[in-house]
């Protein structure tokens, strides 16, 4: 293995391996100096993303961060790897690509043809030399589109996750959140619920009430009840309605054998899924969760740091087909990105790599209450992913969920980007919304209804 080596002001610094040179490269966080990989100083870091911007692209195709022997997303990774897509920038370092990025050649056309040529170190390389204004700049560029119900990703559009947690899964509290957040036009990528309970039947039960629910509304999205694939496989055996296959994954092999899934298993979830045919529009249904540390956190990182453990993790999802993919940015807790600024960069690298791997990125922008950050630093990466063309986020009642005790987006943030940058939702679920008269948008000009629609009104009376 190569070492390499670089020299800043009369010092020189040497690292003895690449995945030595990512790690020192990496902005500062709290989990990287968890894990002993990160830069002793700010000098160390410079050097290291000086190094890092000198090294071929190529080079990532050589010598693996972790081994190709023992680890099936190494496997992946490259035997997966599309050698004419990445044929245009084969002879570019890691800061000439970053150049490239930039410049006027890499539209969206450009990117979309490369993303099959690009691998997650590659990507988590050029992201370590880039400012914010670059993770933007770049990630608007390109647009991931997906269907299942509606159409999701499209330039100049947003979507929400209606996320109508209840700690206890009574029915009527669940009912009343969807219904909340519908009327604040949240819900066109998925409705999704985090259950308390593990139990298959209780699982089947929610799952038939969602289909209940857009059944009886005609409403164009997709319902979703966030659980182990093992589960979302026995509950299409048993007849249950489930559109969406979820699961939590990580970019190392030994962290998604911690969470009890492998490729193979994956496969069988999007197998079963599709032999549902329930997508009216398209047949992307796997709804994938990632957030940086998790590798970390399950002891299985390899001495990676924890920004390109978490690409690695898009290369599964995209194997799949995915219609939702979102990193769980700030829920992992202060071990691993310890403030605001830590958030706001770690959200915006992995919305930035995602996209430039072809992976249709949302992010639940959040925080748990022992971090430092606040409701400001969210207004702020809210802010800055909605210019950087995020896919989706999420719609909780009040932004505080009472389910899993994190503080994330409220059903209200979704009209403040419609109204500050004009995004608009899905289009079939934006048709729906002005049918129902619950919200109509010209631009950033938003028009709320004045007052219930008939058939929300007669089933809240039947709840009281």
């Amino acid at each position: 293995m190569a070492a390499y080596t670089h020299s800043v002001g009369g010092t020189q610094w040497r690292f003895d391996s690449l995945r030595e040179v990512m790690a020192k490269a990496s902005p500062a966080r709290s989990g990287d100096f968890l894990a002993e990989v990160a830069a002793g100083s700010d000098a160390e870091r410079v050097a290291a993303q000086m190094c890092l911007a000198q090294i071929p692209l190529k080079r990532f195709l050589e010598e693996a961060l972790i081994p190709y022997e023992t680890d099936e997303v190494t496997r992946l990774i490259i035997d997966s790897h599309d050698a004419e897509a990445f044929a245009p920038v084969s002879h570019l370092t890691v800061g000439d690509f970053r150049n490239w990025l930039l410049g006027d050649d890499a539209d969206e056309a450009a990117l979309k043809a490369l993303a099959p040529g690009l691998t997650p170190e590659m990507v988590a390389a050029v992201s370590k030399i880039m400012r914010v204004q670059d993770l933007i700049l770049v990630a608007q560029k390109v647009r991931v589109v997906t269907r299942f119900r509606n159409t999701i990703g499209l330039r100049g559009r947003m979507s929400t996750r209606l996320q109508p947690n209840h700690p206890t899964d009574e029915a009527a509290g669940i009912a009343a959140s969807i219904v909340d957040g519908l009327l604040y036009g949240n819900g066109d990528a998925v409705i999704g619920i985090n259950p308390a309970t593990d139990s298959t039947s209780g699982i089947c039960e929610l799952l038939k009430m969602l289909d209940a629910v857009i059944s009886r509304y005609e409403i164009p999205t997709q319902g979703c009840i966030l659980t182990h694939v093992t589960t979302s496989i026995e509950a299409i055996n048993r007849g249950a309605p489930l559109d969406l296959v979820f699961q939590s994954i990580a970019g190392t092999e030994a962290a998604n054998s911690s969470f009890g899934i492998n490729l193979a298993l994956l496969q069988e979830g999007y197998e079963a899924g599709l032999s549902q045919k329930r997508g009216t529009l398209g047949d992307n249904l796997m709804y994938f969760e990632t957030g940086q540390g998790s590798a970390l956190s399950a002891n299985a990182h390899h001495g990676v740091d924890q920004q390109t453990c978490e690409a690695r993790a898009y290369a599964v999802a995209r194997k799949f087909k995915p219609l939702l993919v979102n990193t769980v940015v700030g829920f992992i807790g202060p071990e691993y990105l310890y403030n605001g600024k830590q958030i706001i960069r770690a959200g915006l690298e992995d919305h930035f790599c995602a996209k430039l791997l072809g992976v249709p990125m949302g992010c639940d922008i959040c925080y748990t209450n022992h971090a430092e950050a606040d409701q400001d630093d969210m207004d702020v990466l809210l802010t800055l992913l909605g210019t950087a063309g995020i896919n989706f986020i999420m719609g909780i009642p009040g932004s505080d969920d009472v389910m899993l005790n994190y503080q994330t987006t409220s059903f209200h943030d979704a009209l403040y980007l419609r109204q500050s940058l004009g995004l608009r939702p899905a289009p079939e679920f934006e048709e729906w919304l002005a049918k129902m008269e619950i919200l109509r948008q010209d631009g950033g000009r938003l028009q709320m209804g004045s007052q219930l629609p008939p058939a929300f009104r007669q089933a809240l009376e039947r709840m009281t």
